[in-house]
């Protein structure tokens, strides 16, 4: 790459850390790329316990080529913040790329982003896409035009890896693969609802119902703005 590829990751308090940090160990490898992570207020943003700190504004940022938006239970709360929304489209509008991870894609949803669009997401919230428009998609990664859309937090570095396949080739993709030793060998079959055992799927979807309601909420009022 001739020129500096300016990627950004948007945050936001209540942000999933592996939603972001995995496609950022990747995405930082890649040849001629710069990776910014930037919040609205910027300073330092808390994720799972880990702080991240110096934060520039996404209001500094004039303009970036990727615009990633990571997940996680604070997209309740970021789905309706109207600042945080009108940086989202004002960056993804001239952006060539505008992704997401895990629940981050109800977040461009609700920026009006994905309309018609097929966008993966986390599989307990994926059907909230369908409020705005979208159409939810099962894939670890979805396709579709200039948004590439990653399913729930691990399938981050698998959107990282194929981001770069389609910005530099896949025998760059495959280097930093390499590189980082991704090469997933998971000691059980529960990572997806369709293989998880009964028991585990039905405690775990116990587990993020309680939030629920909450969240259809904050989406059905998230659409209703559009």
């Amino acid at each position: 790459m001739s020129q500096t590829l300016q990627i950004v990751i948007a945050l936001f308090p209540g942000v999933t850390h592996l939603d972001f940090t995995g496609p950022h160990q990747v995405l930082c490898r890649l040849p001629g790329a710069k990776v910014t992570v930037a919040s609205l207020a910027g300073g330092e943003i808390e994720a799972d316990g880990l702080v991240f700190a110096r934060l520039p504004k996404l209001s500094d940022i004039e303009a970036c080529d990727v615009l990633i938006v990571p997940g996680g239970f604070g997209t309740t709360q970021a789905m309706g913040d109207p600042e945080f929304i009108a940086e989202i489209r004002r960056l993804a509008d001239g952006a060539r790329y505008v992704c997401s991870v895990c629940t981050g894609s109800l977040v461009l949803a609700a920026a009006g982003l994905l309309k018609g669009k097929r966008a993966a997401c986390h599989w307990a919230w994926r059907d909230q896409l369908a409020l705005f428009g979208a159409v939810p998609d099962a894939a670890r990664v979805a396709r579709d035009g200039r948004y590439i859309t990653g399913g729930g937090v691990t399938a981050g570095i698998d959107f990282a890896l194929t981001l770069i396949a389609e910005l530099a080739g896949e025998a760059v993709a495959q280097g930093i693969q390499l590189a980082v030793e991704y090469a997933p060998a998971p000691p059980f079959n529960a990572g997806r609802p369709e293989t998880a055992p009964a028991e585990v799927l039905e405690r775990i979807t116990a587990i993020y119902g309680k939030g629920m309601e909450e969240r259809v909420a904050a989406a059905k009022a998230a659409a209703g703005v559009l």
